[in-house]
């Protein structure tokens, strides 16, 4: 295993890491999970889902752009790092996190493999790391000995905060004493403005929300530091991947063609077919946040993956210590094999705002 963990963070990371893959050699060695077929003889894919929002292959599936496979929703997810561990261990068919935490689920010996990107920042949807106005904190170095309220540890908002601590200069033993509090994402607003925390991690409609009721401001946000760019990737186990191939190849085309159709499809007609979609699908959810959306936060067309997504978070877990040089190569890790995009066309995304154009 790896001789020389700096970090008990990187410690406990890897002891779940470890634990995901003994759990999902165990479960390789039992009677298949698989969830079947339908009746009409397409592949049942499991998956978890988000209170109040629709994934891109959710919108695939109501767009009708599968033809082999049928999504079976199992509840919700928690977090990225959770999402993909149930998808290591057979719980679900695929999950999607940071890729940061994809990698090191992998560099624990997990066996799966990236296929499609699942979420980013563009110009309109992104994570900000807002202060206070008037708390007079301007700069990185200003953080030193604060803390900073994030979702969980070990997935974005750490990644992204230390790597811009590291970009502006501050010393590894000074990045440390920057403190990270892990706080549910509906209560840091009011950890941030009540004085509990320093700088709050805010996306989507927390940052909305927050920006509209005036009183902070952004220190630092995630496309500042690589501007457009895909955070997250669907995985799929490689066992998986090697039984029902059809099935992964309805899944990237369908959920590449969605991803494309946000791109280009106008906001109120996205809107309005996010609603649609959340009423018929009757799980008592509340559509009054979908005003708060603003895009698909993947920048590229038909969420194709590329290597440098995975490759910075490879280099940033070697500089700091967390993962031996040469372990993991980024192409090693994913697969744009099925992507309809990957050959650097336009097909067209379909509906009734699809696209034609060839590049």
């Amino acid at each position: 295993m790896f001789s020389h963990p700096r970090t008990t963070r990187w410690r406990r990371t890897l002891a779940v890491a470890v634990a995901v893959s003994s759990a999902l050699a165990a479960v390789t060695g039992c009677t298949s999970t698989d969830a079947g077929t339908t009746a009409d003889g397409r592949t049942i894919v499991r998956y978890q889902g988000a209170t109040g929002q629709v994934s891109p292959f959710e919108l695939a599936a109501d767009l009708g752009y599968f033809t082999e496979i049928e999504l079976k929703w199992e509840g919700d997810t928690t977090s990225g790092p959770a999402n993909i561990q149930a998808a290591a261990t057979k719980q679900i068919e695929f999950g999607s996190a940071f890729n940061g935490a994809v990698v090191k689920l992998i560099a624990g010996g997990a066996q799966v493999t990236s296929v499609l990107s699942s979420y980013g920042a563009d110009e309109q949807s992104y994570t900000g790391y807002f202060v206070r106005e008037g708390a007079g904190i301007t700069s990185a170095r200003d953080l030193i000995g604060k803390k900073v309220g994030v979702n969980t540890l070990g997935a974005h908002h750490e990644f992204i905060t230390r790597e811009w601590l590291h970009q502006k200069g501050l010393t590894a033993d000074e990045i440390k004493q920057v403190q990270l509090v892990v706080l549910p994402p509906a209560n840091t607003e009011d950890a941030l403005r009540n004085g509990q925390i320093d700088a709050a991690a805010l996306g989507g409609v927390f940052r909305e929300t927050a920006i509209g009721r005036g009183g902070i401001t952004p220190l630092y946000t995630d496309k500042d530091l690589f501007g457009q760019f895909s955070y997250g990737t669907y995985v799929f186990r490689n066992d998986y991947l090697e039984r029902h191939p059809e099935a992964v190849r309805d899944f990237v085309q369908g959920t590449a063609r969605a991803s494309r159709w946000l791109q280009v499809t106008p906001r109120d007609e996205v809107l309005a077919r996010f609603k649609a979609i959340i009423e018929k699908r009757g799980r008592n959810e509340n559509t009054n946040l979908l005003q708060y959306w603003r895009s698909s936060g993947v920048p590229v067309p038909g969420a194709v993956v590329a290597e440098k997504e995975l490759q910075i978070w490879i280099d940033w877990l070697v500089r700091n210590g967390e993962l031996p040089a040469g372990t993991l190569t980024a192409t090693d890790l994913y697969t744009n094999q099925d992507n309809p995009y990957s050959n650097g066309t336009y097909p067209p995304a379909g509906g009734p705002s699809g696209e034609a154009v060839a590049k």
